[in-house]
């Protein structure tokens, strides 16, 4: 046994490695700010010490596993380093831990976390399976066969990693804080091709990946034509999503999904092409497929008095896009109204005209300051120069919060990878205050 210690335990990767590693037995803890974020309630669920921080926290017997957010001068990592304990970078020891599993990497400028989460819920029951899902939530099993993870683009820390097989949902640009362009991020995810051992699994029918080389065979899936695994016959309802799937043009099965929207297909048809290669039965599939109902901040759903709440990661004009074409086919008679909290001054300069677009497609918007994030704490855009761009747009504030209580019977969407969370947190309290 082990004694860990996690500088930002609250990261979504680094809780769910708290959780992997509290499961397989040893002794975890960590730090991170006193601020609220939801990761923390799956830590708490499994008893995780959650300290803040302060060198003090940090002695002899620990190993610490340090968040990429934070430098080697912070008081706990410094002190660490004093004390000659092993300080050891999240992604680099990922990269070690996965060797001892059959592995799974999930990579992808979108829909890596809502397709690690599917395939973490189907494979754990057909065999013992450890798995990292980025929404906060992880699981360690000491007999584990297969290890599944989400393997993140930023920074190109993937390259961490030599996983057994690996997914590539797509490739867009995205983090224009550190890619210079879209060609910066193919050539990261060609790197990574090229270090996966047995196979890859890639969406045919995203024209970057069509070009990817690897040492290892590449599988297509998709809807188009030329597909290894082709979806078909899509039928898109209130109740989910049904449809066929054939394999080199011989028909498969025919699946039901209870999500939403053209990329939870294309999710599905991901894990349905790994588990097909593993050799997992079809009506098996099926059956675990239909009982899965999504991962946490990924178009989650409640119903406060006369209106859907639903909170969603979408932060990426192309995920913005996404989240709505899912709430049109799960709410079609309804008003979508979105409040989106952008995140990085960075992003929303560099995708401006692309989300003034995206956010177009809902009935009402309200925008919220921007989430600068522990790495860019200001920009020179403000809320402001977004919200006089879109027609009707109205800027939001937690003192301002009633304003949503306009929209009666309507689906309130609220997108951010910041902390919007804080603006649901608030209207709810004032919801509550009213009935008093």
């Amino acid at each position: 046994m082990t004694a860990y210690h996690f500088v930002g335990i609250k990261g979504t990767g680094m809780s769910a490695l708290a959780q992997v590693l509290s499961d397989m037995g040893h002794q975890v803890q960590g730090s991170d700010i006193e601020k609220y974020f939801f990761t923390e309630d799956a830590l708490r669920e499994k008893h995780i010490q959650i300290l803040s921080f302060d060198a003090a926290n940090i002695h002899e017997g620990l190993t610490i596993i340090a968040g990429n957010a934070f430098k080697d001068d912070h008081l706990e990592i410094k002190k660490a380093i004093e004390l000659r304990l092993p300080v050891i970078r999240y992604h680099h020891f990922l990269g070690n831990f996965m060797k001892e599993y059959t592995s799974i990497a999930i990579s992808g400028v979108h829909g890596k976390t809502s397709t690690t989460g599917l395939l973490s819920h189907v494979l754990s029951d057909m065999a013992p399976t450890s798995y990292i899902i980025g929404d906060g939530t992880g699981s360690g099993n000491t007999n584990s066969k297969y290890f599944v993870f989400e393997a993140c683009e930023y920074r190109r820390h993937f390259l961490s990693y030599q996983p057994d097989y690996a997914i590539m949902t797509n490739i867009d640009f995205d983090h224009p804080d550190y890619f210079t362009d879209i060609e910066d991020v193919f050539s990261a995810f060609s790197e990574l091709a090229l270090q996966v051992k047995q196979a890859i699994f890639a969406n045919g029918d995203d024209e970057h990946l069509q070009m990817l080389q690897a040492k290892v065979p590449v599988l297509f899936y998709g809807l188009g034509e030329d597909n290894d695994y082709q979806a078909k016959n899509i039928q898109r309802q209130v109740g989910g999503t049904t449809f066929d799937v054939h394999i080199r043009n011989s028909y498969y099965g025919t699946f039901t999904i209870s999500t939403y929207g053209l990329h939870s297909v294309m999710n599905a048809l991901a894990v349905i092409a790994v588990m097909h290669y593993e050799g997992i039965d079809c009506k098996e599939l099926e059956e675990r497929l239909l009982t899965f109902h999504g991962v946490k901040r990924r178009f989650s759903e409640k119903i406060v008095n006369h209106q859907v709440i639903i909170d969603d990661y979408a932060h990426h004009p192309t995920e913005i896009h996404a989240t709505l074409d899912a709430a049109r086919q799960k709410f079609p008679d309804k008003e979508i109204i979105v409040v989106f909290q952008p995140h990085t001054f960075t992003r929303v300069q560099k995708f401006l005209e692309q989300f003034i677009e995206a956010l177009q497609e809902a009935d009402q918007v309200y925008l919220c300051d921007i989430f600068g994030s522990a790495r860019e704490k200001e920009g020179d855009i403000r809320i402001e120069d977004v919200c006089e761009r879109i027609p009707g747009a109205r800027k939001l504030t937690e003192q301002t919060i009633q304003m949503l209580e306009e929209h009666e019977n309507s689906v309130l969407i609220f997108m951010g990878a910041g902390d919007v969370q804080k603006y649901i947190i608030t209207y709810e309290k004032y919801l509550d205050m009213k009935k008093k």
